[in-house]
């Protein structure tokens, strides 16, 4: 019985290993793929995308009238024509030279580091040139790197104006929060998911909203009309002696009404940098301070709702953010590899294997059986390790390899520990004296390793993500320890001493 519990933990062990170190692969169409997930590797090791903004040095053409007001548009007109209306065109920088000075540089540094971290950016490097205002920065490489950077040079210029005056009734300065909620609709024909794009005014804003709202609603203008029959009266006059009679007979005022409904209404239009989003007018006032956008259709499609939450949330992203100053454009956008090649990170863990090779030798020589079944848990400990890391997504960093080693060298002198106090107890073959050990060895242990855990979980929640890997690392591979030892290690310890 003891035999077949030690066999069992140690075909599991290699199963794990297996899977850790080799992994599962399945067919896909006419290739084979690994299934195990791949690590979530930091930007000194992946490599990263590399954005230079710069500022816009172009010029507009802009109409404006007698007045000097700008006029709109969206008709091309000869000089001809624009000097018959007494309109004149005039070329105006995108960025006025007032606006380009260190303040304004270091608010659209500030505004595109907000809009990297809306989009839940975890790790990127923004520096400033506050010489010439040109911004870099630098993101991780995957599947959503373009989404971000189309988003990163977006002015994000938010209005609400009058359709017909072209008067700016709400700008960004009114906007409290940006985000993206979605629910479900359902009717007798359809049913589906509704993305939606709320904005959550401030307090002066949602008093605007409120107002327009009662003043771009639809209305119903009523015109009445009458018919009224002629009033017919007839007197009869008596003359008497001693009194006049008069007799007075009217007909009643009969009278036709009828009630013309006209529909009328005033509308908004709300843009986004200059362009159009949408036209409508209030079904009814708002009094909450939040207006809600639907983005697209309802829809069952999983790809289009993905779609509809993307779109509204780069939007989101962009307003709750606040408008650039300045505008920029993407002046390069290149993908650079990291300096640290997998050739070296293989060198690196061929020699941490050599290491450990001769560390289990050591096992197996000084604790004989105990030491051979330690170090076969040792092995189990380090692939679910390795499994634990990237399934929690723990972005690895430098510092991150470097906290898995100390994890195993942890791991080492602690399993050392163990073995050292079971060999010098007076029996060590009987299972009350292993457990005794193994009390002795976690209790004196973990006791001196308090301030390093203090420190890991301070190291998790630091901002720098180099140094947050570290700490998750470790956080991970500590409670592995204490865990999977006593779990794994310690039972097949006690397993062999019983008799």
């Amino acid at each position: 019985m003891k035999k077949v519990k030690i066999i069992t933990m140690i075909v599991l062990i290699i199963l794990i290993a297996m899977v850790s170190f080799f992994g599962v692969y399945t067919q896909v169409q006419n290739r084979m793929e690994n299934q195990v997930k791949e690590y979530a590797l930091d930007m000194d090791l992946e490599g990263a995308r590399y954005i230079r903004l710069s500022v816009n040095k172009e010029s507009k053409d802009v109409i404006k009238d007698a007045n000097g007001n700008e006029v709109e548009t969206d008709e091309e007109m000869t000089d001809e024509q624009l000097a018959e209306k007494g309109y004149t065109k005039e070329s105006v920088p995108n960025n006025s030279e007032d606006v380009l000075n260190i303040e304004n540089y270091e608010k659209s540094k500030e505004i595109i580091a907000k809009r990297l971290e809306t989009q839940k950016v975890g790790e990127y490097e923004i520096s400033l040139d506050s010489e010439n205002g040109d911004i870099l920065v630098q993101i991780p490489e995957n599947e959503t790197t373009d989404k971000f950077v189309s988003n990163m040079n977006t002015v994000g210029k938010f209005e609400m104006i009058d359709k017909d005056t072209q008067e700016v009734l709400m700008d960004n300065n009114d906007i409290k929060l940006v985000n993206v909620m979605y629910g479900s609709n359902s009717s007798t024909s359809s049913s589906g998911t509704t993305v939606y794009l709320n904005i959550e005014f401030n307090k002066e804003g949602a008093k605007k909203l409120e107002n327009i709202s009662k003043t771009y609603v639809k209305s119903t203008d009523t015109t009445n009309t009458t018919s009224e029959d002629t009033n017919t009266t007839t007197e009869n006059t008596t003359n008497t002696e001693n009194e006049n009679t008069t007799t007075e007979n009217t007909t009643a005022n009969e009278s036709d009404t009828t009630e013309n409904n006209t529909e009328t209404e005033k509308e908004i239009t709300l843009k986004i940098d200059d362009e159009e989003i949408m036209t409508s007018s209030f079904d009814e006032p708002i009094e909450n301070g939040k207006l809600q956008l639907s983005m697209g259709r309802t829809t069952t499609d999983v790809s289009t709702l993905q779609d509809n939450i993307s779109q509204a949330s780069s939007i989101a992203s962009v307003l709750d953010s606040g408008n650039l100053p300045i505008q920029y454009d993407v002046k390069s956008n290149e993908y650079i590899l990291s300096d640290i090649t997998n050739t070296q990170i293989a060198y690196l863990a061929i020699a941490v294997g050599i290491v450990l090779l001769i560390g289990f030798i050591v096992f197996i020589v000084r604790y004989r059986v105990n030491g051979l079944l330690s170090t076969i848990a040792f092995i189990g400990l380090i692939s679910l390790y390795l499994l634990l890391i990237r399934y929690t997504n723990v972005s690895v960093s430098i510092q991150g390899i470097i906290g898995i080693i100390v994890t195993i060298i942890l791991n080492y002198i602690f399993i050392n520990k163990l073995l050292s106090i079971i060999k010098k107890s007076e029996d060590s073959k009987k299972l009350e004296t292993v457990k005794e050990a193994l009390k002795q060895g976690y209790k004196q242990f973990f006791i001196k390793l308090i301030p390093i855990c203090i420190s890991i979980i301070v190291f998790c929640f630091a901002g720098w993500t180099t140094i947050s890997s570290f700490g998750m690392v470790m956080f991970w591979g500590i409670t592995l320890i204490a865990l999977y030892n006593y779990l794994i290690t310690a039972t097949m310890l006690k397993v062999k001493a019983e008799k």
